[in-house]
């Protein structure tokens, strides 16, 4: 079982900001532009936990540093079901996550639970952007 799997279906934040390079790139499946930075990365990482009801993983295919995770869980009464891609960098640590989800009337609802949390994503970027600085 990849590890990210095993944290994201035990739910443990700790565990999957930890599995990201800092200059990881995230692929959103609702959002045109990617997303640079472990900060930002995690923190919309814990938005999905929010806005997911029981993600459960169904199977994985692994060739070398990538890898695909394929998934499902529900939004509201909505089963989503989708794919975690990641390629990891040389030191094991994930460089590039790439979702993507289907049908389009569950994608849409995570569009919009996104959307909603994405103001809880920015404070945290800051309030995080903020600590690192004072280290």
């Amino acid at each position: 079982m990849h590890p990210f799997r095993a944290a994201a279906e035990a739910g443990d934040r700790d565990a999957i900001e930890a599995m990201l390079a800092d200059d990881v790139v995230f692929t959103s499946p609702v959002a045109f532009k990617p997303y640079t930075g472990k900060t930002v990365t995690a923190a919309i990482l814990r938005a999905v936990q929010r806005v997911f009801g029981g993600i459960r993983y169904v199977r994985e295919i692994s060739d070398g540093r990538d890898h695909a995770l394929l998934f499902e869980a529900t939004i509201g009464d909505l089963t989503i079901s989708g794919c975690d891609f990641l390629r990891m960098n040389e030191e094991g640590r994930i460089a590039e996550l790439t979702v993507m989800v289907r049908p389009l009337s569950a994608a849409k609802a995570l569009a919009e639970a996104m959307a909603a949390e994405f103001d809880q994503v920015e404070r945290e970027v800051r309030e995080r952007t903020a600590a690192q600085t004072v280290d």
